[in-house]
């Protein structure tokens, strides 16, 4: 397993090096929602592996977090609390800064656990804003998504933070997007009543070795099916585009938005080399696996939890002005993961 993760262990050592990034978080305490998934245990091992960073870190099951988070257990700057961020943040004393990971975030989750879905952006939101005001918290990080933008209509080649997008609240499915819009919204409300500084990192699509096993999106399953030496299944004619990160580009983004963004500022995170169809997608999977590309109609359940967006592309240029910038790039990452995953 060590020699599998060489190049995602090479990517954090190139980040942890990265002073500017650290200046304002070394010896501070940060909450971490979501401290087991996809970013929040890369957040982890940055954090961890820094040194002289207090985390405490929040996910729903201990018995996960154990198994993904174990080698950090007994260390004196590592505390974990197991909680639904929808329902009481267990009391972890004094925070310099919160980051709030926690969520479903694949279309199973978002059709099997709609209300969930919804509460760890909204209530959990909220609940953790309330910690971070009466906590001394200076400042908050809510992790948002390209799906806040909806549908590009075809009126911006890529979504801008200032854009728009076009979104059916009146569906299932849109419990996460509106639930991220509306995460967003109380960020601001807080600022307002409770001076507490946010930033808003909004996420592409993010992939990597510390993808979860249960994740149902088209990337993690075409990967599954690669590192197996299966064909590629496409349930799609495949002609969305969207935007990519590789998971440790995206973690390191959002310290730099933590660390380094406008106060209140919203930053797209995307990779302009990463951009890429879902056809294209498969057949690169299937050129490193060396199978085949092949057709399949999606189960019920899954259908009602897939974007219906075609063309989800971000502008990072802003984030890019405060000196991030992407290394890991869509063929290269994807042999990382395939690689890391193969039995």
């Amino acid at each position: 397993m060590a020699e599998k993760m060489a190049r995602y262990d090479e990517e954090l050592d190139y980040w942890l090096r990265q002073e500017r990034l650290w200046k304002k978080l070394d010896g501070k305490t940060v909450i971490l929602s979501g401290a087991t998934g996809m970013i929040g245990t890369c957040l982890t091992d940055l954090f961890m592996l820094r040194g002289g960073i207090r985390l405490v870190a929040l996910s729903r099951n201990e018995a996960a977090a154990r198994q993904r988070l174990g080698r950090y257990w007994d260390s004196p700057r590592f505390q974990y609390s197991s909680c639904e961020v929808g329902g009481e943040i267990p009391e972890s004393g004094p925070v310099d800064y919160v980051i709030h990971a926690a969520s479903n975030t694949h279309p199973r989750q978002y059709s099997q656990d709609p209300i969930g879905t919804i509460s760890a952006n909204v209530l959990g939101t909220g609940n953790l804003l309330d910690y971070g005001v009466s906590h001394g918290a200076k400042r908050f990080c809510f992790l948002s998504s390209v799906e806040i933008y909806g549908e590009n209509r075809g009126d911006v080649e890529k979504f801008h933070e200032s854009d728009l997008g076009y979104l059916d609240c009146n569906t299932l499915r849109a419990g996460y997007p509106e639930g991220k819009r509306l995460g967003e919204a109380l960020c601001n409300a807080y600022r307002e009543a409770h001076g507490l500084d946010f930033v808003i990192p909004r996420l592409s699509r993010v992939y990597g070795p510390t993808m979860l096993a249960s994740d149902s999106k088209a990337i993690s399953q075409f990967i599954k099916k690669a590192a197996a030496g299966e064909d590629i299944v496409l349930k799609s004619r495949g002609n969305q585009e969207y935007s990519y990160t590789f998971v440790t580009d995206a973690a390191a983004a959002v310290l730099w938005c933590l660390a380094l963004g406008a106060p209140g500022g919203a930053y797209n995170v995307a990779d302009e080399r990463s951009d890429i169809t879902l056809k294209e997608l498969a057949g690169t999977l299937a050129g490193i696996a060396g199978t085949r590309v092949v057709f399949e109609l999606p189960d019920e359940t899954e259908q009602k939890g897939y974007s219906t967006a075609t063309r989800a592309l971000l502008d990072g240029t802003k984030l890019g002005e405060l000196g991030w910038k992407a290394r890991v790039h869509m063929e290269e990452g994807l042999r990382c993961v395939v690689e890391n995953w193969k039995a």
